[in-house]
């Protein structure tokens, strides 16, 4: 697990090796072990490494047997060592056992053919000398980051934004677009950064620029293939049997290991998974404490680790370190990422890596299997909207919300009625966004919207196209069942960019590798072929995985409703980040900033203190901009 960096071009000849340097330093925090670089014609690539397989000899940059070919590489293959039995026999020399250095001699057969070859998570630049050209790649879900840019006659590119903005040719300018896309859906998504000219290569995507131009192409799609034969117990044994596989595929590591372990099913499963391949006395497990019980799973998860009989290790987040964390988001996140779960999830990272530098976690689980209890909110959006009045939904419905209560609880009555009735003004697959997203688009811009009018009309995205991302992420999939077309839909936004990027950044900020078994490539091929009735029946969510757990963890897990990693970020809202509220969302502040429309952030911080609407989603998400942006854009 790596940060990789690196640029094309001759425009910066004279200081590209201090360029190469400052971009690579910025790394840092991915791979704190060594660093590596590779100097060509017109090109620089850079490294950073964390040491997981092969630590003596698996430094990057890796070669071809020439050298004509220079890889660097953030990720893990779990192949390696198929293609490696067959590159050896076909006459290829390898030296060193690094599972990424296969990479290079597949590339000189395969040219990139080769991608779809690769089982891992990965990121991927690769240059080729004789051709002058840089291959940029990622792996099928998107699980590790890669940025790039098209500028100064050349390509730049990252692990995360960062290392592109210490390159002297990346502007420090705000997408409008983009800012639109994260206040309404909590993260920036694939393909485009909140970096003006800034983008990410596509999951399953590649990028080659050469003499010809850049061109770009696709070496996967998430599609399902034959529909699966079986009823919910054929299926729940077949999951078990992937499970029990992708995760063995994840324990090759030269350093510790251990499990996220939340109490959910999810984790819960994969620690089960793991005990198939490890003495349960072997394995550590990691869990976060709250003091509000609506929020809290640690009972849950010592339950779990009592019955396999783990190492268990608990750390409970209180509102201090919530301050200190949420500070610290800018850094973390790198781009902005709205998720306050990024809040547990990074105190979790430092307290495991105090112990392991690898974690399996159940992240997957969800998107793949139906498991969100917007699933269960489909149905009823779509009878609502079969027999209720549009001025029911629009205008009695939003009333009788904002009349109940307001509570700091997880999943409050007040907070539900409130997002359903959001949901309810846009179409099926809008909804969901609106459900789980922050910012209702509608709030956005326009007359008294959350943007001023400046920034309003500079946005490209047309005035009701609400969520300008759906028809993109669901291109040729009109022929599918609709919750089929909703879990991809999950997968490619939801699950890519806003719950991957916040494990892998607040694990890799503190040099902790994070593998999800769910993610195997395998595992999605075997979910996606199975109809989404087998998941989805008499009220309930994720069948299969409870079928497939029931016997294998306490019954209690089994039978326990969702709860989520969410923090109680309304009540600290009111109390501990009451002062980065007080600053950075305060009338002159925001007028000097000219981003935002003064009034109506005014009027939803009052609100909110006054109790009179539960605002935390929308409140967060201008905080974590306004702290992200205060650290890259206004230094």
């Amino acid at each position: 697990m790596c940060g990789i960096c690196g640029f094309t071009g001759d425009r910066h000849s004279s200081d590209a090796d201090s360029i190469i340097a400052r971009m690579t330093e910025s790394l840092a925090h991915r791979g704190p072990d060594e660093d590596g670089f590779f100097v060509g014609d017109g090109v620089r690539l850079g490294h950073r490494r964390l040491s997981i397989i092969d630590i003596a000899g698996g430094r990057q940059p890796l070669f071809s047997e020439d050298r004509g070919i220079a890889v660097v590489c953030n990720g893990e293959i779990y192949n390696h060592s198929e293609l490696r039995a067959e590159l050896l026999e076909r006459g290829h020399r390898l030296s060193s056992g690094s599972d990424c250095e296969v990479i290079a001699h597949l590339w000189e057969d395969l040219g990139t053919a080769m991608l779809s070859r690769l089982d891992g998570m990965f990121a991927i630049a690769l240059w080729d000398s004789r051709r002058h050209e840089l291959l940029l790649a990622r792996d099928r879900m998107g699980k590790k980051p890669l940025f790039w840019s098209a500028t100064g006659g050349g390509v730049v590119f990252g692990s995360e934004l960062r290392a592109l903005l210490a390159h002297p040719d990346v502007p420090r300018r705000v997408c409008p677009d983009s800012l639109y896309r994260f206040l309404t859906l909590d993260y920036v998504p694939t393909p485009y950064s909140i970096i003006e000219g800034v983008f990410k290569v596509e999951s399953g995507g590649w990028i080659l620029s050469g003499s010809d131009g850049i061109t770009s192409g696709r070496f996967h799609e998430l599609r399902p293939g034959a529909t699966f034969d079986g009823n919910e117990q054929d299926a729940a044994e077949a999951v078990w049997e992937e499970l029990v596989r992708a995760t063995g595929r994840r324990l090759e590591s030269e350093v510790p290991l251990g499990v996220f372990l939340s109490g959910g099913l999810d984790s819960c499963s994969v620690l089960a998974a793991m005990c198939r391949h490890v003495d349960p006395s072997e394995i550590s497990t990691f869990t976060i404490a709250f003091d509000d019980p609506s929020f809290d799973e640690s009972e849950a998860a010592r339950s779990v680790a009592r019955h396999f009989g783990t190492r268990h290790h608990e750390h409970r987040l209180d509102g201090e370190q919530a301050v200190r964390l949420v500070g610290e988001t800018a850094s973390i996140a790198d781009e902005p990422l709205a998720d306050y779960s990024i809040i547990p999830t990074a105190l979790l990272a430092r307290f495991a890596k105090e112990h392991i530098s690898v974690a399996l976690s159940g992240d997957g689980g969800d998107e793949l299997f139906y498991g969100y209890e917007t699933f269960k909110a489909d149905r009823l959006a779509r009878i609502a909207t079969r027999l209720l009045p549009g001025f029911v939904t629009d205008r009695i419905l939003p009333a009788a919300a904002s009349a109940i209560p307001v509570t700091d609880r997880n999943m409050g009555l007040d907070y539900k009625v409130d997002r359903m009735s959001r949901g309810l003004r846009y179409d099926r697959f809008g909804r969901h966004l609106a459900w789980v997203g922050g910012f209702d688009p509608r709030s956005v811009r326009g007359g008294g919207g959350v943007l001023n009018k400046s920034t309003s009309d500079a946005m490209s995205i047309g005035e009701e196209d609400w969520w300008p991302d759906v028809a993109r992420v669901l291109a040729g999939t009109e022929h599918m069942d609709p919750f089929k077309r909703l879990a991809i839909m999950y997968m490619r936004l939801y699950l890519q960019d806003g719950v991957l990027v916040k494990v892998d950044r607040a694990s890799m900020n503190c040099a902790l590798e994070v593998r999800s078994p769910f993610l195997d490539t395998a595992m999605v091929k075997l979910a996606l072929s199975m109809p989404a009735s087998l998941n989805l029946h008499g009220g309930a969510t994720k069948a299969v995985i409870r079928r497939m757990i029931r016997g294998r963890v306490p019954e209690r897990i089994v039978s326990a409703p969702k709860k989520g990693f969410g923090v109680p970020v309304a009540a600290w809202l009111r109390s501990d980040l009451r002062p980065m509220i007080d600053r950075l969302l305060s009338r002159e502040y925001l007028a000097r900033q000219d981003i935002f429309n003064p009034s109506a952030v005014e009027a939803m911080v009052r609100s909110h203190m006054e109790r009179r609407h539960n605002f935390r989603k929308e409140l967060f998400s201008l905080l974590i901009f306004q702290l992200w942006h205060e650290q890259w854009i206004c230094k």
